[in-house]
């Protein structure tokens, strides 16, 4: 008798992780995307505006609107309704992978230094971006409206706060989505590195 409920015990478990494991495995795979770019295996020539004294650049921690501050995706479909997508998601916590993908622009194309991270002068830039709309539209376009401004580490101080209002074309699916935030993102990184080249090149602030 006692053989017989060991054998009903092992089945049981044996139907239990059967239907657990079938379970998971309808579940379709989480997706996770960055906004920071591939990296290329070919090298490449360094790009003219990384040529120069590096630029010191401390950025702050980034911030995002709370809609969009979650590990799911949240997209705009085309009658206006959002739908957050259980499976697809960036890799880091979207105000991160904004300020890598940042940092990471400035650096290749304008000989950006981290203060954060890398020694370097006594100068340079305090920078701060505020992402106001970070929005996703199927089929559509990818969003970006960011208030950025940066104020010089050494003195005379001088301050210039500017907005960035950035749209690409996406596609209908996910990758085609982050590869149109990834465009969007190194246009702003160029939008402030140009514009702190051009003030470290000139004594008077330019107006936005």
């Amino acid at each position: 008798m006692k053989a017989w409920r060991a054998v009903e015990v092992r089945t049981t478990l044996v139907l239990l992780a059967a239907v657990s494991m079938a379970g998971c495995a309808s579940q379709p795979p989480v997706r996770f995307h960055s906004l920071l770019p591939a990296v290329s295996s070919s090298p490449a020539s360094t790009p003219p505006a990384a040529a120069g004294a590096p630029l010191v650049v401390e950025l702050g921690p980034v911030t995002v609107p709370a809609a969009v501050d979650q590990p799911q995706w949240v997209l705009r479909a085309g009658d206006d309704s959002l739908r957050v997508l259980e499976g697809e998601r960036w890799v880091a916590p979207l105000r991160d992978e904004l300020r890598a993908a940042v940092m990471a622009r400035l650096a290749e194309h304008f000989n950006a230094v981290d203060a954060r991270t890398q020694p370097g002068p006594a100068s340079g830039w305090r920078l701060r971006i505020e992402v106001q709309r970070f929005e996703s539209m199927l089929g559509r376009e990818a969003w970006i409206d960011a208030a950025w401004s940066a104020t010089s580490v050494a003195t005379p101080v001088r301050t210039v706060a500017c907005t960035s209002r950035l749209h690409e074309p996406a596609g209908s699916d996910a990758p085609s989505i982050a590869a149109a935030h990834r465009r969007a993102v190194q246009r702003l990184a160029d939008q402030i590195g140009e514009r702190l080249r051009a003030m470290e090149q000139q004594a008077s602030v330019l107006a936005c």
